[in-house]
């Protein structure tokens, strides 16, 4: 029975490691403490050619996403599930937002600056694309 569980939780982590690469959700962060895991994508059958996709973006206690842009297309709502997070899109001031708080990055927006605002609490963060499906590389870091 445990071998069952274990394979079966290996063949759910290579899958949900498809669907992130495949949409272009590669963890860029994650030797910076943060974790992007796909949480739902589907496209939208009364708007043709574009998709609804959620993914769960955790930081570590001081955890940061490099600067990065998103697909021209998309339009990112984001929630904060847990603790506070810290966003910055270029031409805008930094700000925190608390657990139960919500933001909007516009499409073609230049992330200058997100993550945890603290250093000693994790925090969570859903983020929703809407955007078109033919997008795959959803997350671009600066290079």
């Amino acid at each position: 029975m445990k071998l069952k569980v274990s394979v079966l939780a290996f063949a759910l982590s290579i899958s949900i490691a498809g669907i992130a690469s495949a949409h272009g959700l590669h963890a860029v962060g994650a030797d910076r403490g943060e974790k992007v895991v796909p949480n739902f994508s589907r496209p939208i059958s009364n708007l043709p050619g574009k998709s609804l996709i959620a993914v769960e973006v955790s930081y570590a206690p001081g955890g940061s996403s490099p600067p990065h842009r998103h697909a021209n297309s998309a339009f990112i709502y984001g929630y904060v599930v847990s603790g506070s997070i810290v966003s910055q899109v270029e031409g805008e001031p930094a700000r925190v937002y608390k657990a139960g708080e919500s933001f909007y990055e516009a499409p073609g927006a230049h992330h200058l600056a997100g993550g945890n605002a603290s250093k000693t609490k994790p925090a969570k963060l859903l983020a929703v694309f809407v955007v078109d499906t033919d997008d795959k590389d959803l997350t671009v870091p600066d290079r």
